[in-house]
């Protein structure tokens, strides 16, 4: 409970100030000699606790997002100088064959892809960081400085570029390339972004076209599974990277498609199954795109 109450405090104070009183209240209850006595705020309770519970893992998700963003963002900057000393001996060196000047050109446009991922990055963790409500001063500053780097790294390279522009090397079709990679990029991104749900109980996803029953010993024991020609119509389709639950309402589920176990947990009050809460959404969908769930 204390542990609770901390991580709350640090992330939504007021919620963390609910969790305590009710916990107060729960030991109050407990210390009554009365172990049948009814609580009338153990059901509003087990709600919020519930409600805290997911608003904690998807804070939780969005520290670790921005984490490995930042640490993905610092990467591609360690490699960005390097490709531009790289670089800046090529151009000391004098003349310059049509080899050397096709490799810093392949340089230069690597570096401009890595800018562009950047910028990227940068864009998506601040996204993340307001989705979640984190207002934490370190996390801004962080994403300033990123900022600041990202800016001040631009500037280098149109200074190198001028550079080598001297030793007669055409960078017209990078350049080109440069305004076209933010589109390209972003499109491919939407793509590896998409995911897709389905949910229902197995009567339903058969009748569906989305699941079939396979195997058994005379007509019993045959399991679900997922169609090869699965009707991909009956899916809801997502963004993975800004989808942390799925909402079931259910008494039970399962999954049928394969997904890691570590990167995803059931939630519900009383031993139902209120949501699917994805906590690893990378690691989740890195086995599927597509999600099927039987609920009861």
């Amino acid at each position: 409970m204390k542990t609770f109450v901390y991580v709350l405090s640090v992330v939504y104070p007021p919620l963390a100030r609910l969790a305590f009183w009710g916990g107060c209240l729960s030991l109050i209850s407990c210390g009554n000699g009365n172990e049948n006595a009814s609580n009338p705020y153990e059901d509003s309770l087990k709600n919020v606790n519930q409600s805290l519970s997911g608003q904690v893992v998807a804070k939780d998700s969005a520290i670790f997002g921005f984490i490995r963003s930042y640490n993905e963002i610092q990467d591609n900057l360690d490699v960005i100088k390097e490709k531009e000393k790289l670089l800046t001996t090529s151009s000391q060196t004098g003349e310059l064959d049509q080899n050397q000047k096709d490799k810093i050109i392949n340089d230069i446009q690597a570096i401009y892809d890595l800018m562009v991922k950047n910028k990227q990055k940068l864009s998506s963790v601040n996204k993340k960081l307001k989705k979640a409500n984190l207002r934490i001063s370190e996390f801004e500053s962080m994403v300033t400085r990123l900022n600041n780097q990202i800016m001040a790294k631009d500037a280098e390279i149109s200074e190198l570029k001028a550079q080598l522009e001297k030793l007669n090397i055409e960078f017209s079709e990078v350049t080109l390339n440069y305004e076209a990679a933010q589109e390209m990029l972003e499109e491919k991104t939407g793509k590896l972004n998409k995911g897709f749900y389905a949910f229902g109980t197995s009567k339903e996803l058969i009748k569906q076209g989305v699941l079939t029953k396979e195997g058994g010993f005379i007509g019993m024991g045959k399991a679900e599974k997922l169609k090869s020609d699965f009707n991909k119509n009956y899916f809801t389709q997502i963004d993975v990277s800004e989808t942390s639950s799925i909402t079931l309402a259910s008494k039970s589920a399962k999954l049928i498609t394969v997904h890691p176990s570590g990167s995803y947990k059931f939630e519900g009050p009383d031993g139902k199954t209120e949501k699917l809460i994805i906590t690893n959404p990378e690691e989740f969908w890195s086995t599927s795109k597509y999600l099927v769930i039987v609920v009861q």
